[in-house]
């Protein structure tokens, strides 16, 4: 396949050479156009010459010098001859031009009549111009045609040196346009060969994303090749951070059943306490996995809309929390949605409308609404509140509450890092009325 450079110079190539055939034809049309009126103009000034000089007695006999002005018509080596005919083809005068030749003369023409036309007679070509006048004396009018004919030598030649000099000039003309359009190509395209290098130099780790200063049209190509290398380096890092924090979560259990073990305490008590430990680790595993697993901010993500994700969470928790009779409020418009990839967002919403069911005592607002290029999601309830002092501190990372205990700890830790994933913002705040009110902003 051809690269991209080849192909613009190879269309742009063929455009070009239509475009220039195009002029050539339509300039040697026109060139011949204006040359064939040239000798169509001097062949009538010729028999305008020819009529003046031209006279007839009252007896009806033609009186022309044969010693004519025109130099080409008194010439024999002349290549244009000149001729008056009467009514029925009888050549009345000739020139001194025709007399060694045997030019076709033709039949003569209605009074007024003007023919300028191209024959071929004897393999050569001529013009020929025929001007048939009624001649009045005293005695009548007596019907002549005045004819001039010269051969197509000079004309042709004119015509062959004009299109050796047109096609010349637009070879030329096509070599030095070709020239600058590879110039112009190259300088054009040298933006992409650009990227290739860097695309290059990032592929063998010499540097980690695209930095050049990129033209507009390749910009949102280069910004969503660095966001998608940004989302790739920190998908990487929080499976560096998952696998950390699983092994150091790990260690304690893994320490407390190998003293399980190794102990002398009766069976049922060792049983307890490794069946504990083995529920702790496997409730920090899937901790952990879904925490390395988030999809995070990455290009081609589907648009989710808010407001059937919500309500599909509320129906769910509700069923967990019948004991419970809140009242859910819930405002925002059908149409608000988020890029945001589906389960990502339902453990944002998921994680936040739990411990708005935990915590909340009559009643639940959920609300959503578009600032600019954001959408702002609130989840306020009734319940205690959160203290700023844990508020700040459960959104540290690596700084977590005990995740045996149900709260506000691996929740809102789910929560803070998604957020962080996709760029956004979190705020913990508490309602002048009393409860928690937290906010999300993400880019929409």
């Amino acid at each position: 396949m051809m690269s991209l450079s080849q192909r613009v110079l190879f269309s742009a190539t063929l455009v070009l050479l239509a475009f220039i055939v195009g002029i050539a034809l339509t300039l040697d049309r026109a060139f011949y156009d204006s040359a064939r009126l040239g000798v169509q103009d001097r062949l009538f000034a010729k028999l305008l010459m020819l009529m003046s000089d031209a006279e007839i007695d009252d007896a009806g006999v033609l009186d022309l010098e044969t010693n004519l002005i025109d130099a080409e018509l008194g010439h024999v080596n002349s290549s244009t001859y000149g001729f008056v005919i009467d009514q029925v083809g009888t050549i009345l005068w000739r020139s001194t031009s025709s007399l060694n030749e045997n030019i076709p003369v033709t039949s003569s023409l209605d009074k007024g009549t003007k023919i300028f036309e191209q024959t071929v007679f004897a393999d050569q070509t001529y013009f020929i111009y025929r001007y048939a006048v009624a001649w009045e004396t005293p005695t009548g009018e007596y019907p002549l045609t005045f004819v001039v004919i010269t051969d197509t030598t000079l004309f042709d030649a004119q015509i062959t040196q004009y299109r050796e000099d047109l096609w010349g000039w637009l070879i030329a003309l096509i070599a030095l346009l070709l020239f600058m359009q590879m110039l112009v190509l190259r300088w054009g395209l040298k933006p992409l060969r650009h990227v290739s290098v860097e695309l290059a130099a990032i592929e063998s780790g010499m540097q980690e994303n695209l930095k050049g200063n990129y033209p507009s049209e390749l910009k949102l190509l280069t910004d969503n090749i660095n966001s998608l290398i940004n989302h790739e380096h920190k998908q990487q890092k929080r499976y560096r951070n998952g696998l950390a924090d699983l092994a150091h979560s790990l260690k304690t259990p893994l320490a407390v059943l190998q003293g399980a073990v190794n102990s002398e305490e009766d069976e049922v008590s060792r049983r307890k306490v490794i069946h504990e430990q083995i529920d702790r680790m496997d409730s920090i595993v899937q901790y952990q996995l879904r925490r390395a697993v988030t999809a995070g901010g990455g290009t081609g993500m589907t648009l989710v809309l808010l407001k059937p994700m919500v309500d599909r969470i509320v129906n769910t928790v509700q069923k967990a929390y019948r004991t419970k009779q809140s009242e859910i409020d819930i405002q925002m418009d059908d149409v608000i949605g988020i890029r945001i990839d589906e389960g990502d967002l339902m453990e944002l919403l998921g994680n936040l409308i739990d411990n708005a069911f935990k915590w909340c005592r009559y009643s639940i607002q959920i609300c959503a609404e578009c600032l600019g290029n954001q959408v702002a999601i609130q989840v306020k309830d009734d319940g205690p509140g959160i203290p700023s002092q844990e508020a700040d501190r459960i959104l540290e990372r690596c700084v977590r509450a005990d995740q045996s205990i149900p709260g506000h700890g691996i929740g809102l830790a789910i929560v803070h890092d998604i957020i962080q994933a996709y760029d956004g913002k979190m705020t913990i705040a508490n309602n002048p009325a009393g409860g928690a009110c937290i906010t999300l902003y993400l880019k929409k």
